[in-house]
C-alpha cells in the first residue's frame, strides 16, 4: 500500500512527487500514458510567468509568485533549460496604458519585484523590433523562459531517483474508498493508497468524481502555437505579451531555450484529447502576433502544434482542496507552470494539517546532470568520444545529438519508450527537419536497446504507429 499516490505526472503531479519523496513515505504516480509531461506540459508557451496577472490573494497569485522563485533554484541543480529573460506587457493606447499601470499595481500587491512602466521609446531601445504603435510597455525582469517537459521530466525523475515509483500506461477506470484509504482500478492493475493526490489536468473532474460527490468541471481550452526556426530566435529577447483580456494573456512573441521563436496561443473550447491546430486559429494567432512584432517571419514555420489548458468552470482560480483524503490539484492552466513547485508545497502542507505524518529523510538527492554534446568545447568532445565512442555518432544533424546522449536517456531513471520521448529528453527532432533526417535512426536504437521489432517503437501516444507489418492472413497489423 502507498502512503501517496499520484494521479497524473504532468508538471503538477511531478512536482507533488518530489515534494513527497522528500520524506519518508511510499509514493505512487500513475500516468495514462506512456511518458510524462505528455499532456499540457509538453505543449505551452514555457513562460515562468512574473505574477502581475492573477487577482491579488487567489492561490493563484500566492503560488504563481513562490513557484517562480523555487524554479530558478530547481532549474540549475537539475540541469533544466532556463532563460532569466524577463517580459513585457504592450500597451497600444493610453487605455492599455492604464491596464499597464493596474497590472503594475497587482503585481506588486502580489510581491512580484522589479516592475517597472516604461514609454514605447524605451521599451523599443531594448527591442528594437517592436511596433512603432506601441506606446508602453510593463517591464517585468523576474520572468523567465524554460523548458517545460525537461522541468517535468527532472522533477519526476528526482522523485523515483528518491523512492517513488512511477507506473506508465496505467490509465485509471475506477476509484474505491476503504476502510485504509483508497483502491484506484487502472489498466495496469489495482493499486491501494492510504491518501490520493488528483493531478489529473484536463481530465481531473472525472477522476475527483470516481472518487468523490461532483464538486467541480474542467472547460478544457485549446491553443494553437507557431515554433520558428532559429532564424528567428533572436528577433527579440524578452518575452513580448500584450494586454490580457477575457480569454488569458493573449498571444505573445517569445525566445525559447532552445534558440528558436514561440509565437501564441489563440484560446477555444474543445474535447480533452482536441489538440489539432486549425488554419482560422494559426491565422489569428499569425495577425496578432504581427501587431506587437511586424518584422516576425512567418516563413520560417518549421512547426505548428496545439495544447489543451485545464480551466476550471468555477471561478478563475486554481483549485486545491483535500477531503477525506482525497487531494485535488485542479483547474491548474496559466500559470500552472510558474506554479507546480509552490502548487507541490501547499498540497503538502495540506496533508501534513489532515493528519499525514511528515518525516524527512536523512539523504535526499537533488541534482541531476545530462551531456549535451554540442555544448562542449573541442576538447571536452574529443576526451568523450575516446571514452564512450557512441557520442561520436550524431544521429541528429539539425541539433547536433549525438547516439551516446540517446542512450544515456535510455538508462535514466525513466526510459523514454517512443520517438517522442527521445525528442523530449535529448532535444533529437527538435530541429528544422522535424525529424526527417533522425527519426528512422532514433526508431532503430529505441529497437535495439529495448529488445523489440521497430513495428513496435510509437511515435508517441497510444495508437501513433510508425511501421506496419504482415500477418499471416496479410492484413496490416495497425
Amino acid at each position: 500500500m502507498y502512503d501517496v499516490l499520484i494521479i497524473g505526472c504532468g508538471i503538477t503531479g511531478a512536482a507533488a512527487a518530489f515534494e513527497l519523496s522528500k520524506y519518508q513515505l511510499k509514493v505512487g504516480i500513475l500516468e495514462k500514458e506512456n511518458d510524462v509531461a505528455n499532456g499540457t506540459t509538453k505543449a505551452n508557451s514555457a513562460i515562468l510567468h512574473a505574477g502581475y496577472d492573477p487577482k491579488p490573494g487567489s492561490l493563484m497569485a500566492k503560488l504563481n509568485v513562490r513557484g517562480v522563485e523555487l524554479a530558478k533554484e530547481l532549474c540549475q541543480k537539475l540541469d533544466v533549460p532556463y532563460s532569466p529573460c524577463g517580459s513585457f506587457v504592450l500597451a497600444f493606447s493610453p487605455e492599455e496604458c492604464a491596464t499597464l499601470a493596474e497590472l503594475k499595481a497587482r503585481g506588486e500587491r502580489n510581491g512580484v519585484p522589479g516592475l517597472e512602466v516604461l514609454t514605447g521609446e524605451e521599451a523599443r531601445k531594448l527591442e528594437p523590433n517592436l511596433s512603432d504603435k506601441v506606446v508602453g510597455a510593463l517591464w517585468a525582469p523576474s520572468a523567465a523562459i524554460c523548458s517545460p517537459w525537461e522541468y517535468c521530466l527532472a522533477l519526476a525523475e528526482t522523485a523515483v531517483r528518491n523512492g517513488a515509483e512511477l507506473h506508465l500506461d496505467a490509465e485509471v477506470t475506477g476509484i474505491e474508498k476503504t476502510a485504509e484509504g483508497w483502491l484506484v482500478h487502472t489498466e495496469q492493475g489495482d493499486f491501494a493508497a492510504k491518501w490520493l493526490i488528483n493531478a489529473a489536468g484536463v481530465e481531473a473532474d472525472k477522476v475527483h468524481d470516481m472518487a468523490a460527490e461532483h464538486s467541480f468541471s474542467i472547460r478544457p481550452s485549446r491553443g494553437e502555437y507557431y515554433l520558428l526556426d532559429k532564424a528567428e530566435g533572436t528577433r527579440v529577447t524578452r518575452t513580448i505579451f500584450q494586454c490580457p483580456n477575457k480569454d488569458g494573456k493573449g498571444v505573445l512573441v517569445s525566445p525559447t531555450v532552445h534558440g528558436n521563436l514561440i509565437v501564441g496561443p489563440n484560446a477555444a473550447p474543445v474535447e480533452p484529447e482536441d489538440t489539432s491546430t486549425t488554419a482560422a486559429g494559426l491565422d489569428f494567432v499569425r495577425t496578432t502576433a504581427l501587431k506587437s512584432v511586424p518584422s516576425v517571419n512567418f516563413g520560417q514555420s518549421i512547426r505548428n502544434f496545439a495544447g489543451v489548458r485545464a480551466h476550471a468552470a468555477e471561478g478563475d482560480d486554481f483549485i486545491i482542496q483535500q477531503k477525506d483524503g482525497l487531494v485535488d490539484l485542479a483547474g491548474i492552466c496559466s500559470p500552472g507552470l510558474s506554479a507546480a513547485p509552490a502548487i507541490a508545497e501547499y498540497a503538502v502542507e495540506l496533508m501534513k494539517e489532515a493528519g499525514l505524518e511528515l518525516a524527512p529523510k536523512e539523504e535526499f538527492f537533488c541534482e541531476r546532470h545530462r551531456t549535451r554534446f554540442k555544448e562542449l568545447s573541442p576538447e571536452q568532445r574529443a576526451e568523450l568520444v575516446r571514452r564512450e565512442p557512441a557520442f561520436g555518432r550524431v544521429i541528429c544533424r539539425c541539433e547536433t545529438v549525438t547516439e551516446g546522449e540517446i542512450l544515456e536517456a535510455l538508462h535514466g531513471p525513466i526510459p523514454p519508450r517512443s520517438v517522442d520521448a527521445v525528442k523530449r529528453r535529448v532535444n533529437a527532432g527538435m530541429g528544422r527537419c522535424q525529424g526527417g533526417f533522425c527519426g528512422p535512426r532514433v526508431v532503430e536504437i529505441l529497437a535495439r536497446e529495448l529488445g523489440v521489432k521497430p513495428d513496435q517503437i510509437r511515435q508517441d501516444k497510444k495508437g501513433t504507429w510508425l511501421l506496419c507489418g504482415e500477418t499471416k492472413g496479410g492484413n496490416a497489423d495497425v
